[in-house]
């Protein structure tokens, strides 16, 4: 698995924070709860033992997966972008044909994708529909839902 992760700068960076966090606070505060619950003896019938182990376990695939990420990022400068079309790391403010709602996102990587806080993901239908488009195109994507239409209002280039 060596495909190339695209991921903003900020993205990046977050995801280091989350790895530091993870390895110099939450692992050792587990491996505390383990040894807490050794002391209270019979490990068969511990269930104190049993769920930090198995939190241990949650960690550690976490751990990893953001190792895996950040060793495969592929962190893609968006400030010298024009906003002609839309790509990676731009923002797009949308207007939903149908109901004439106006919506915002950025489009990132996988990890980075949080619809509330307006971050889509590149690979998300919403997302790949929008790549190569311009202002004044109409959009059609099809979700769970259905199909639903986007004229596209603006295209930003924010760092």
């Amino acid at each position: 698995m060596s495909d190339r992760v695209p991921m903003t700068a900020g993205g990046y960076e977050q995801m280091k924070a989350d790895l530091k966090q993870l390895k110099s606070v939450d692992r050792p505060k587990n491996v505390k709860e383990i040894e807490e619950a050794i002391a209270h003896g019979d490990l068969s019938e511990n269930a104190e033992y049993h769920a930090a182990k198995e939190r241990q376990g949650h960690l550690e695939a976490r751990i990893s997966h953001i190792e895996d990420r950040l060793a495969r990022a592929q962190v893609i400068d968006v400030s010298g972008q024009s906003a002609d079309q839309v790509r990676f790391g731009c923002t797009v403010r949308l207007q939903d044909v149908e109901t004439s709602e106006e919506v915002r996102y950025r489009i990132v990587g996988e990890d980075e994708a949080d619809v509330s806080e307006g971050r889509i993901s590149i690979t998300s239908p919403v997302g790949r529909a929008l790549m190569g488009k311009e202002v004044d195109d109409t959009v059609s994507v099809k979700v769970p839902k259905g199909t639903r239409e986007f004229d596209i209002l603006e295209i930003l280039i924010e760092s």
